[in-house]
């Protein structure tokens, strides 16, 4: 009975090759299997288009059942956060897609405090990050840090609202902001050219930190640093959404029909919404590092610095501290009559026993 040689293993690489060219490979095939994670906040007043672009962005329904309130309802109404979450695969490639949408803002009549909900939102959920990140297990942390938030700005005014200019000053340090001008095809080319200039003006002017795109690396191929060069220019991005197919020059194309023609979403010559989602895309990863980098390690910071104390809304913290501070001065107070009952009580059974007569023999 012959006896059966050990397999001999084989070097698969050629000599002088150690191989550790090979290990972007194994990071790209653990990303995949794992798949990805990204929350997109959209911000802007009702009637601008906001599900309708995110809908045509992802090729997904993902407000199926909403209810739009009438003008009386919004009187009063006040912000509310609609998170809705999508698995979306392509190509073998998964992405958990979170769209944070907040209905109601700037809808009410006093828009003073119409932010702050939306604000205590990005605070929380860097909050539970650092609460998972602190914990004992740290295998399955979900991510749900608002990695990006579309600013829509109406295109029906002369560049930015006070409010708009409020809000984004107020969530700056907290989320990459890229402000995107609604509803584009209300406006002719020139107009559009110069409400664009209009805004990036008053975004100076009031120093609000938008997101920017990083520039190419020099090693990186002329056509990508064009498209980032193109990208960059058309900020603020002019969009139009819509999840219609229409047919156009004999093929169907997701658009707009008018008296006057056809407005295709994806034609790059009439509006900016497929640069849009070529950022988007392109500069995930860029803006899950930021949002990382930047913004949660200042809020970590500032959290580390308070002694890990969690603090709420400035004017509710104030009111909690006047109304703890009256209730120990209370308990003090009482504490203090007590002890006073106490030796006054202790001192009148002394004067009984010293006055107490005696007997002599």
């Amino acid at each position: 009975m012959s006896k059966q040689q050990p397999t001999q293993f084989i070097n698969p690489e050629t000599p002088g090759y150690v191989g550790f060219a090979n290990l972007p490979n194994q990071v790209h095939r653990k990303s995949v299997k794992k798949g990805f994670e990204f929350t997109l906040m959209v911000v802007g007043e009702s009637g601008l288009g906001k599900s309708t672009l995110i809908n045509s962005l992802f090729l997904t329904d993902l407000y199926p059942e909403r209810v739009i309130p009438g003008a009386a309802e919004k009187i009063e109404r006040t912000v509310q956060i609609e998170a809705s979450t999508v698995e979306i695969e392509e190509r073998g490639v998964k992405l958990r897609l979170t769209v944070v949408d907040t209905p109601g803002y700037g809808d009410a009549i006093n828009c003073r405090d119409c932010f702050k909900t939306i604000i205590s939102y990005v605070d929380e959920q860097f909050e539970r990050y650092l609460h998972d990140e602190s914990g004992l297990n740290r295998r399955h942390i979900v991510d749900n840090r608002v990695h990006c938030c579309f600013y829509f700005v109406s295109p029906f005014g002369h560049g930015l609202k006070p409010l708009d200019v409020a809000f984004m000053k107020a969530i700056h340090n907290k989320v990459n902001i890229v402000p995107v001008i609604a509803k584009a095809d209300t406006l002719t080319l020139k107009e559009r050219e110069r409400l664009k200039k209009r805004i990036l003006d008053e975004i100076e002017e009031h120093n609000i930190k938008i997101y920017h795109l990083p520039d190419a690396e020099s090693d990186e191929d002329e056509d990508f640093k064009e498209q980032t060069r193109l990208l960059k220019a058309s900020i603020p991005f002019s969009v139009v959404g819509s999840n219609q197919l229409i047919e156009a020059k004999g093929k169907k194309v997701r658009g707009r029909l008018y008296p006057w023609g056809v407005v295709e979403v994806e034609n790059p010559e009439h509006n900016d919404f497929l640069k849009l989602r070529t950022m988007l895309i392109t500069h995930m990863q860029d803006l899950q590092e930021v949002t990382q980098d930047l913004h949660y390690e200042n809020f970590r910071s500032e959290r580390l610095k308070r002694g890990g104390r969690k603090v709420e809304n400035e004017d509710m913290n104030k009111d909690q501290i006047l109304l703890e501070k009256e209730a120990e001065l209370r308990r003090m107070q009482e504490m203090i009559a007590r002890m006073q009952a106490q030796m006054q009580l202790q001192m009148q059974g002394g004067d009984g026993d010293s006055g107490a007569p005696g007997h002599h023999v």
